[in-house]
């Protein structure tokens, strides 16, 4: 598996091998079983824990700015996201892990959590008053949306509005797992961070991660 941390602090959280939380897409193809199964299968052998972030809920956000009803984008993202966590519960049912459906973090799991919640609204007030902050949470939603619209289209500044509750929604996951999962330290892995994360793990956006939180590109060996 390659490794790219963030910076040198998310080194570090890597090396310790406490935690470790990977973001699986629900509408990402890259993530099939087997994709998640390899994934699982480095992270337990590295880590003392592992779970396994899942914005179900959030994606409807995204299909909304793509122009499905509510109804019809809370609906496509619930299907999903159930289909998803089957992929995650098969991938780890094959590597002999009995508590599979613990160890996944969706909308279900998050929204009663304190933590979260917190970390939750303090960005939404954020995005409101800091307006630094907000155009790079508009640029990571805007990077999003425009890999989902047919070819040569961009999206227009209300489906940037629209889609960036998605981001806002992931954000507390890359801010401060450890407070969420309680856990001493946790590092988040994904194959493919906007570029707004790699300025937020720089201490360029004026809100830092907790100091126990760390970021890191994984990808198979030879694969993207």
């Amino acid at each position: 598996m390659t490794v790219e941390p963030l910076s040198t602090a998310c080194a570090a959280v890597v090396e310790r091998g406490e935690h470790a939380c990977f973001g699986i897409s629900p509408f990402n193809s890259y993530f099939s079983t087997a994709r998640i199964r390899e994934l699982a299968a480095w992270g337990l052998a590295r880590f003392e824990r592992v779970d396994f972030f899942v914005p179900d809920v959030p994606s409807a956000f995204t299909f909304e700015a793509l122009g499905y009803t509510p109804q019809k984008a809370a609906w496509k993202a619930r299907r999903q996201g159930q289909y998803t966590r089957n992929k995650i519960a098969a991938a780890l049912g094959s590597l002999q892990v009995a508590d599979a459906g613990a160890r996944v973090l969706g909308w279900a799991e998050l929204e009663g959590n304190a933590a979260f919640g917190r970390l939750h609204a303090h960005g939404q007030q954020r995005y409101t008053e800091d307006a630094s902050f907000r155009d790079a949470c508009r640029e990571a939603s805007g990077w999003v949306l425009a890999g989902k619209l047919p070819a040569g289209q961009t999206p227009d500044a209300e489906q940037i509005e629209r889609a960036v509750r998605y981001f806002l929604a992931e954000l507390p996951l890359f801010l401060d797992t450890p407070s969420i999962v309680d856990a001493g330290i946790s590092v988040f892995c994904y194959h493919q961070p906007p570029a707004v994360l790699r300025r937020l793990y720089a201490g360029e956006l004026g809100w830092r991660p907790a100091a126990g939180q760390g970021f890191a590109v994984v990808t198979p060996t030879g694969r993207k």
